[in-house]
């Protein structure tokens, strides 16, 4: 492989690793402010305890994930320095703003926090955990600012070989990114309360702490239901979007070579050739793929074919039709994940309000391995984002394979991607790791040890020696 291919590859993998850890610090952290929130209103221990156990286990993803993030940063210098050079004006103000404003404010809330209980009053350590988890959503809005510049250049102007930014609001309010920052947030929410669920359904299975994680299970799948319906709401506004501005995705998504019908029909399966340039074996609902794009039941989707045609005509020869097996099958992974999970989470619901959720073992088995749906599904729906932007990094302004960097051979690149993998693989067994034994302690487990410590010659620990 050349230095192109081994370059998206280290790119790829780096990024879908931290990637496990971002949606998951915004997810747990929310809920988490929710747990405290019903400690401060409702004055219930059990709550506070919540906070903090689930709060370890925020700690633990939070660092991870920043690590993870550092590499982010480097490769679009050693890598990409071609694409840094030509979009560094406008790509690096998103970026800087992230690091400046979003991090340094969930890290200095996070660090009160940590060091604030029983220090801070009630309302203002509250208040500590909003703010970090404010903070993981600015940060999350400032890098998909970034990322849909990419998708849909908007607020610059091409000169002196490069793009300049003129309009930094309209980078703020391109359409692209207020269809993905929503979808992508409601996907962390999802992600933190199926985690959530997820080890709650472990420890009631054993019957370990049963009313802690009862609770812990009721609030965080009334949050994983309300987030499952914005996230179906929202990918439905991203399908129209990207009807009018990256057509060619949605196309790929569809697997649709010709234009489709009107009123268009939804290809569930199909076996692609992408060499004849067509389906066989295809699975079709009526009428759906009309709705999807447009939101009615009529209308035709413009298909690849065309668009090349077309796009050559705008850019000059090329091929600019993406892989169209992973762009389909990524798209149908992510939904039919996002499927299942409202699915889990109304069966969840109903079972908590019959009162039933302890005894259902059948659901709790499969709530444990829900826990990776939607890492998976997340991961999925990234793919398709960025894979179906191919053959562009920029789209309509600059190729992928005029962004990697000149003076980069292909063994640096490779040897930096084992190596990168290997510590990857590393530090994923060590978070597993910790995490696993954090959750071996339990809820109760700094109480426990408090009272172990207690010294026997004070007035309280005799009381406690007694």
């Amino acid at each position: 492989m050349d230095v192109i291919e081994l370059s998206r590859i280290q790119f790829a993998s780096t990024t879908l690793f931290h990637f496990l850890f971002v949606p998951l610090s915004i997810g747990l952290a929310f809920i988490i402010s929710i747990m405290e929130t019903m400690y401060v209103v409702k004055r219930d221990e059990q709550y506070k305890r919540q906070a903090k156990f689930w709060g370890h286990l925020f700690l633990i993803n939070f660092a991870v994930g920043v690590v993870t993030g550092i590499l982010q940063e480097f490769q679009f210098g050693m890598n990409w320095s071609e694409y840094s050079r030509f979009v560094g004006d406008v790509f690096g103000a998103p970026l800087a703003i992230e690091a400046l404003l979003a991090f340094f404010m969930e890290s200095t809330f996070l660090g009160l926090w940590i060091f604030g209980w029983d220090r801070l009053p009630k309302w203002v350590h509250c208040l500590c955990i909003w703010l970090v988890s404010l903070g993981t959503i600015f940060s999350a809005f400032f890098i998909l600012a970034a990322n849909s510049f990419m998708q849909h250049p908007v607020g610059m102007v091409l000169q002196n070989g490069r793009l300049e930014m003129n309009d930094f609001f309209a980078i703020l309010t391109n359409g692209q990114l207020w269809v993905e920052f929503p979808h992508t947030v409601f996907g962390s929410f999802v992600t933190g309360a199926f985690f959530i669920t997820g080890v709650s359904a472990i420890m009631l299975l054993r019957k370990k702490h049963i009313e802690f994680y009862k609770k812990s299970f009721q609030i965080a799948i009334t949050v994983g239901l309300i987030s499952a319906l914005g996230v179906a709401l929202s990918g439905h506004e991203q399908a129209q979007y990207l009807v009018e501005t990256q057509p060619m995705k949605m196309a790929a998504s569809e697997g649709l070579w010709e234009n489709s019908e009107d009123p268009g029909a939804w290809t569930v399966t199909a076996n692609i050739n992408v060499d004849k340039k067509e389906n066989t074996a295809e699975f079709k609902i009526p009428y759906l793929l009309s709705y999807l794009s447009y939101g009615d039941f009529s209308g035709s989707v413009t298909g690849m074919n065309e668009l090349q045609e077309r796009y050559v005509k705008m850019y000059g020869n090329g091929d600019y039709i993406p892989p169209v097996k992973t762009v389909f099958w990524s798209f149908r992974i992510m939904a039919g994940l996002g499927g299942v999970l409202a699915f889990l989470s109304i069966c969840g619901a109903y079972l908590m309000v019959r009162k039933k959720l302890e005894t259902s073992k059948w659901f709790l088995r499969i709530m444990i391995a829900a826990i990776s749906f939607p890492f998976i599904g997340n991961s999925a729906g990234w793919i398709m984002t960025e894979i179906g932007r191919q053959p562009w990094v920029v789209f309509g302004y600059m190729q992928t394979e005029d962004a990697v960097s000149a003076n980069v051979t292909a063994g640096q690149v490779l040897f930096s991607l084992i190596t990168f993998s290997a510590f990857y693989l590393i530090l994923l067994g060590v978070m597993v790791t910790l995490f696993v034994r954090e959750i071996k302690k339990g809820p109760y487990h700094e109480a426990e040890e408090k009272e172990e410590n207690k010294d026997p010659f004070t007035k309280e620990g005799q009381h406690a020696f007694s």
